[in-house]
């Protein structure tokens, strides 16, 4: 391929402005090649020798020439209309086109005053890329301008819609990777068109970057027919514009004019549908560019192709060190760049270099969207008394706890509608999951047809419904890096489709705050609802509460889980992680009937200590350590809990019981291993250090056991939870099945209380009985006993 098509009715930049354009490209292309291979003489004022090269080749050239070009067309594009951008790096390790370009526009010795824009700190970015103490190969947070790990493959996309959304200034460019655009998540984001409004959100411009390869095989898409790559595109609702070729100049001036037309078509969509009135959906344009893997790197290397092959993916020269023929190809392959036409003898870029670069905040390196806690304003969040649920006594009295915590979310959106900085995110279950009152403040986001038959619709709405847990997962990480706020609400079992996404966000966020520079953005709150003892009607599928468990595994630092028992203390944990920066919080709570047990002012102190003694629920006079402990973590534990303490207190009354309920799952930790743990003395006062505890767990009761293993007391833990025992059942069955019933703990008291068994044989016998008279109840009624149904506490 020699020719670049020409989008007809762009215009055509001056031979000038091309030639200082393709300054800027090889000045970025020769500092990429740099960063991979040199440690020292990074002008080349000297021959090139094996002791300027790194001992270790780390890096990933292949991507690079493109990105390098993207981002010198998105400098000329910013600095001549004067846009407010971004742009979101999707291609892999493509870090060192990104640090190079950041290193030209000086945003990034800003950042890092030792890194300086000259010989001395060239020598340091070079040395610093992929070495020990250094800095990542891939666009990662110590990256200025970046808002996107590179390092795994398939958000790029959505993290650019989420971070235009309620940012109608705001232009974001997204490079998406030929072999990136074959994961699942990147083909789900195509369709986030669907859901950006073109009078109150920004606009994304995807680039579509075909190289042709992955690290060793040809791409899908680099491989369609044209005809039907078009098509594919079309299809998802874009309009697209084609860039390709192999020679610079014709790239270049192709290039601008596409992004000349682009840009052109974007803002004509923005002025119909604000100025004018338009509402029909619009056809984003987005920019197709096919250049070479590797290009303008070596052709050939060992008699073997190299550049638009495979081969030019990570390092096209692996033995420099010790091959003088590999060596010499460094070296002209760098000097064919011509360093000495763009950079002074000093080191700095000429001025034709930095002929297309913006000036401060409006350089890609330097824009305040980038590094959203800048933006950041705080929530105006309602008094809780304006939604708590009143208590005069404990356990007599049902809520829906989420619904409840809708009407704080209304309130929320509310008072957010003129800001727009608030948005909940969530997989078609935003009414499933009692949060219906959102509706009274906003609709759902939608731009594609609206039937008569369509309820709450609409093209401005703040929550934001689509069957991808992926791309609520990335539209809502894009929106809180960009300095805005936001809650995402699922069933908790499938929670796990976005396992790695919290990784990398969780891995995000625990670099972000050793960085002086980057300023705290919100946390990601998570609402787990639509629990596992509550989805008897949809069965053993929906039945896995395993993603606290995967969280919990993450940096101490960032992750908090919390399982508030009650409406009221959902209400004062929402408000808690809503105020909260720089966490991953994760709330478990039920969106079914549910007693409430605390008042408003006790459940706020109860969740402050995170775990603590319900004095009125045990039997203990406060003489004496307790005979057991009770311990509970979760609605229907807490449920569970509470009813084997009653059955205790009526059976057993001499026997001094203690009740514990665990709100914060963190507080279990060690203090040396997570900022929440209690110290060992507060641990051993509350659980003491030789009692009996049963603990009723919401989750998979294994994780208790390593929160705790290191406490005194922890030979004397037992632990019930899910065990995958579920089907399809009543809800009573479900934690029979699993052994986390009332009658099962009351007999795990009477197990191992030393004594008691003897004592209290006929109670065992009777609690044995019940689970009999259950399991025939059901079978024959459909429905769980009037025991249990009808329960409420007495003590």
């Amino acid at each position: 391929m020699t020719d670049a098509r020409t989008p007809s009715g762009a215009s055509a930049p001056s031979d000038a402005e091309i030639a200082a354009l393709d300054a800027h490209w090889r000045a970025a292309n020769y500092l990429a090649v740099g960063q991979i291979y040199l440690m020292a003489n990074p002008l080349l004022e000297e021959p090139l020798a094996p002791e300027h090269i790194k001992p270790r080749l780390l890096g990933h050239w292949g991507t690079s020439p493109g990105l390098n070009l993207v981002h010198t067309h998105l400098n000329r594009i910013v600095r001549a209309r004067k846009r407010r951008a971004m742009c979101v790096w999707g291609p892999g390790h493509g870090g060192p086109a990104v640090l190079a370009n950041s290193w030209l526009e000086g945003s990034y010795s800003e950042t890092y005053p030792d890194v300086s824009r000259d010989r001395a700190g060239m020598g340091a970015l070079f040395k610093q890329f992929s070495f020990p103490g250094g800095v990542p190969s891939h666009v990662a947070p110590e990256t200025p301008g970046s808002i996107h790990e590179g390092g795994e493959l398939g958000y790029a996309l959505t993290h650019a819609y989420g971070a235009a959304f309620d940012h109608p200034e705001l232009l974001v460019a997204c490079v998406v990777g030929d072999g990136e655009a074959e994961t699942g998540p990147l083909a789900a984001s195509w369709h986030s068109n669907k859901f950006l409004d073109p009078v109150h959100d920004g606009a994304v411009l995807p680039v579509l970057h075909l190289n042709g390869y992955k690290i060793a095989n040809p791409t899908v898409l680099a491989r369609l027919p044209e005809d039907e790559l078009d098509a594919l595109l079309r299809g998802y609702g874009h309009d697209p514009v084609y860039v390709e070729g192999d020679e610079p100049a014709v790239v270049h001036r192709a290039l601008a004019a596409a992004m000349d037309l682009a840009v052109d078509r974007i803002d004509g969509y923005q002025r119909a549908a604000r100025s004018e009135g338009a509402s029909a959906r619009p056809r984003w344009p987005m920019i197709v560019l096919r250049t070479p893997k590797g290009w303008t790197g070596p052709e050939e290397v060992d008699g073997l192709p190299v550049e638009n092959t495979w081969r030019a993916h990570q390092v096209p020269l692996p033995g420099v060190r010790d091959n003088p023929d590999h060596l010499r190809q460094l070296e002209e392959w760098m000097r064919s760049y011509r360093p000495e036409e763009l950079f002074d003898s000093e080191g700095r870029p000429t001025a034709q270099v930095l002929e297309c670069v913006p000036e401060g905040t409006a350089r890609l390196g330097a824009t305040p969207y980038a590094n959203g806690g800048l933006l950041l304003r705080d929530l105006p969040l309602p008094p809780l008394e304006n939604h708590a649920v009143r208590v005069d006594r404990p356990g007599t009295v049902l809520h829906e706890p989420t619904r409840i915590l809708g009407g704080l979310l209304e309130d929320v959106m509310a008072a957010t509608a003129d800001r727009r900085n608030f948005r909940v995110v969530g997989p078609d279950e935003t009414e499933s999951n009692r949060l219906g009152a959102l509706y009274e403040a906003t609709g759902k986001a939608w731009q594609a047809e609206v039937l008569p038959t369509d309820e709450h619709l609409a093209r401005d709405g703040r929550v934001m419904e689509v069957l991808s847990e992926h791309l609520c997962q990335g539209w809502l990480e894009g929106y809180l890096l960009t300095g805005r706020h936001g809650l995402f609400s699922s069933y908790e079992a499938f929670a796990h489709i976005v396992d790695s996404m919290v990784n990398q966000h969780i891995k995000w966020l625990r670099t972000s705050r050793r960085l002086h520079w980057r300023a705290p953005v919100a946390s990601l709150n998570y609402l787990l609802t639509s629990h596992v003892w509550r989805q008897d009607h949809n069965g053993f599928s929906h039945q896995d509460p395993g993603f606290v468990d995967h969280i919990l595994n993450k940096s101490p630092e960032v992750v908090r889980v919390y399982m508030p028992p009650d409406a009221n203390t959902l209400l004062s944990t929402a408000d808690h992680v809503l105020r909260s920066r720089d966490y991953v919080n994760v709330i478990v709570a039920g969106k079914q009937p549910g007693f409430d047990w605390l008042t408003l002012d006790e459940a706020r102190a109860h969740c402050a200590r995170g775990a603590g003694v319900w004095g009125w629920a045990g039997t203990e006079d406060g003489s004496r350590e307790p005979d057991v402990v009770l311990a509970c973590a979760g609605d229907v534990p807490t449920l569970e809990t509470m009813a084997a303490a009653g059955l205790l207190r009526r059976h057993l009354p001499e026997l001094a019981v203690r009740v514990v309920n665990v709100v914060d799952m963190t507080r279990l930790l060690p203090h040396e291993e997570h900022p929440h743990g209690m110290p060992d003395a507060e641990y051993d006062a509350v659980f003491t250090r030789d009692r009996p505890v049963i603990f009723a767990y919401h989750g998979y009761p294994w994780l208790v056991h390593r929160l705790a293993y290191r406490r005194a007391g922890h030979a004397h833990l037992h632990v019930r939870g899910y065990k995958e025992e579920g089907t399809t059942t009543t809800p009573f069955d479900m934690v029979v099945r699993n052994d986390l019933d009332r009658y099962r703990l009351v007999m795990d008291v009477l197990d191992r209380v030393p004594g008691l068994g003897v004592r209290a044989v006929a109670v065992r016998q009777a609690m044995a009985d019940a689970r009999t008279r259950h399991h025939a109840w059901i079978r024959e009624h459909g429905t769980d006993m009037p025991e249990v149904a009808d329960w409420a506490w007495e003590g």
